[in-house]
């Protein structure tokens, strides 16, 4: 794991927010570091933000000036100098652990997956590229312990690393349809389509679990700092935790 850098960079993105980026980088101490200054900027509410955003390596804030100003914080010239301020709090106030790790274990998720046959449209054209039998892929896949570095793309879409370098695969060269709960993999991530999209991603399996619900009071099953296992299970295991979670939602 990479040593955490001790730069930074604070640029507005747009006209209605600002970023402080950590560095271009996928590495487990920058993440922690970015969600910790997430949770300090969230846990302090301010008129006009509208939401707080944790990437990779980075962080946005989205905010409406005007609640700022009516609010008396900040002048119609000083909002940036006042948001930037904030950040650079931000980064003063978060550590981790010198190791790098949280200072909590993280939440373990295991997630059940199915990679035979229809569920698994890409598994064979992936085992061929990479030299292994379609077992072995799944064997790799399995044997992984993921974070979630983010949420994005579509709602509760995980990004989840790293693979095992034997995965590292590009994308495809051009979108297919991926149906809900598509597991795919590309590059160094492996990641769970929540909803029916496009996507470049090659599908290696398909999980039964709802990624995404809007209805219920936390929307997303995964968040950022978790930690993911992927459970390999038979179709009629898969057909009958479908059944099941239909039968709740009726």
């Amino acid at each position: 794991m990479a040593r955490l850098s001790s730069s930074y960079s604070i640029f507005p993105l747009g006209d209605s927010a600002i970023t402080i980026d950590l560095g271009n980088c996928i590495d487990e101490y920058h993440n922690i570091k970015s969600i910790a200054i997430h949770d300090w900027l969230a846990a302090r509410p301010f008129p006009g933000r509208l939401d707080v955003v944790a990437a990779y390596s980075s962080v946005t804030v989205f905010y409406d000036a005007a609640g700022l100003v009516l609010a008396g914080i900040a002048g119609p010239m000083g909002v940036y100098s006042w948001l930037e301020g904030l950040l650079r709090r931000a980064w003063e106030e978060t550590a981790v652990l010198p190791a790098g790790l949280p200072a909590a274990e993280p939440r373990m998720v295991d997630i059940p997956v199915c990679y035979e046959g229809e569920y698994a449209p890409d598994l064979e054209r992936v085992a061929a590229q990479k030299g292994l039998s379609p077992e072995e892929v799944v064997g790799l896949h399995t044997a992984g312990r993921y974070r979630v570095y983010m949420i994005g793309f579509l709602p509760g879409f995980p990004y989840l690393g790293r693979l095992d370098n034997r995965l590292d695969i590009p994308r495809k060269p051009q979108p297919e349809t991926v149906r809900a709960g598509g597991v795919g993999i590309a590059g160094m991530q492996t990641g769970i389509y929540p909803l029916d999209s496009p996507g470049g991603w090659w599908i290696i399996g398909r999980t039964p679990v709802r990624l995404f619900d809007a209805c219920a009071g936390s929307p997303a099953l995964l968040k950022a700092g978790d930690q993911v296992r992927f459970l390999a299970i038979p179709s009629e295991g898969f057909r009958e935790i479908s059944f099941a979670n239909s039968s709740l939602n009726l």
